[in-house]
């Protein structure tokens, strides 16, 4: 009897998996970017820069953003600690850009609040002078018309906050490309997904922006600084208002490196500890987005019959379709990586699974507790 159970849920799960593998495939497919009309009035905006250390390419990130083909922004630089490593990048950028308006904000005294990104982003908006404040992560690349994409959304005055979606591009290694691999084949698709079955109520936090109105009445970044989902609480809130959120046309860059297993391991973990904490019934749901292990389990549970290798054989067409697919709609540059995917799916359980054993993240070598509210706690005296 619970035999048959556990076999009536593996083939269940399996059948789910696949409609969900599917319908993803068949958002990104269908995916184009929309011809959103700029308006000929277009508003000022601050561009904030939080920075913590080198990034990979960080020169090129950088200048990225002083390349935007928009008539009036500023970008305005946090940094915390006076000796970081990229303080020498940031300035050579800036000197190289004159005629951009920017600033750089050293130490700017210490903020509370355990999120040191969003306590960074405080310290920003203090100095921004425009009412659209657009965040981005100094591992972020852009094309010439981000801004424009983004500024465009606010045209309609009822947005109160624009994020856009996120594509990685690995640079060196193995670890870095499984880490591309889950943005672009499992992470982005979800997204898409999620836009075409419920109203945005969230940000993603790579690039993230809002009416400085909107972040007033939401209490401003101050209300964020001890949360670890920033970015899906900035947009809950916002949406909370009444307000509409977002996802601009243009689409981002990650310049991702990983340096080893173990921090691709970690990294991931923190993003699925940080969704657990948000959307936990949401999240308990993504073990369907996994069709590897469902097509694994599926073999044993047929006593290996050819029915069972064929749902191996499925499992994997898709996934193949998945990669290749998000590799031509967002014109993804380099080799693919197909011999990964089985590797790819095995690890994101494995990080599942481990979302689920503890509360404890590591981030930007701090470790910290996630409470049930999502709240972030240090955890003094570990590494």
């Amino acid at each position: 009897m619970i035999l048959t159970i556990v076999k009536g849920l593996v083939y269940t799960g399996f059948a789910a998996s696949v409609a969900y593998l599917s319908f993803a495939l068949f958002r990104v497919v269908s995916y184009r970017r929309k011809a959103v009309p700029v308006p000929a009035d277009l508003p000022p905006v601050t561009i904030g820069k939080p920075i913590c250390g080198m990034e990979a390419e960080l020169e090129e990130n950088l200048r990225s953003w002083f390349l935007q083909e928009y008539p009036r922004f500023e970008i305005v630089f946090g940094v915390r600690d006076p000796d970081d490593p990229a303080l020498p990048t940031v300035r050579k950028v800036m000197a190289d850009f004159p005629a951009v308006d920017s600033t750089l904000i050293v130490n700017d005294g210490e903020i509370p609040g355990t999120n040191r990104k969003v306590a960074n982003l405080v310290s920003i908006c203090r100095r921004a002078r425009y009412g659209i404040i657009v965040v981005a992560d100094s591992d972020v690349r852009v094309e010439k018309d981000c801004i424009s994409s983004i500024a465009a959304c606010y045209e309609d005055e009822a947005v109160g906050a624009v994020s856009c979606l996120t594509v990685a591009e690995p640079v060196n290694g193995l670890p870095s490309t499984l880490g591309a691999m889950f943005v672009n084949e499992e992470f982005l698709p979800s997204v898409l997904v999620s836009l075409a079955v419920q109203p945005v109520d969230f940000c993603l936090g790579p690039t993230m922006s809002a009416r400085r109105s909107a972040l007033d009445a939401i209490g401003g970044f101050e209300a964020l600084t001890g949360h670890l989902a920033d970015d899906h609480l900035l947009g809950n809130r916002v949406a909370g208002l009444g307000q509409k959120v977002e996802i601009a046309s243009a689409a981002v860059t990650n310049v991702l490196y990983e340096p080893s297993l173990k921090a691709l391991f970690l990294h991931e973990l923190r993003w699925a500890r940080t969704i657990r904490t948000v959307r936990p019934i949401g999240y308990s749901g993504t073990v369907i987005t996994m069709i590897t292990p469902w097509a694994l389990a599926v073999l044993p549970a047929s006593g290996f019959s050819l029915g069972g290798w064929i749902a191996l054989i499925v499992a994997l067409a898709l996934r193949a379709g998945m990669q290749q697919a998000v590799r031509r709609t967002f014109r993804l540059r380099g080799a693919s990586a197909i011999w990964l995917i089985p590797f790819r799916e095995l690890l994101s359980f494995s990080i599942y699974c481990a979302s689920h054993m503890g509360q404890s993240v590591l981030w930007k070598r701090n470790q910290f507790r996630v409470s049930a509210d999502g709240r972030l706690h240090e955890e003094v005296g570990r590494p």
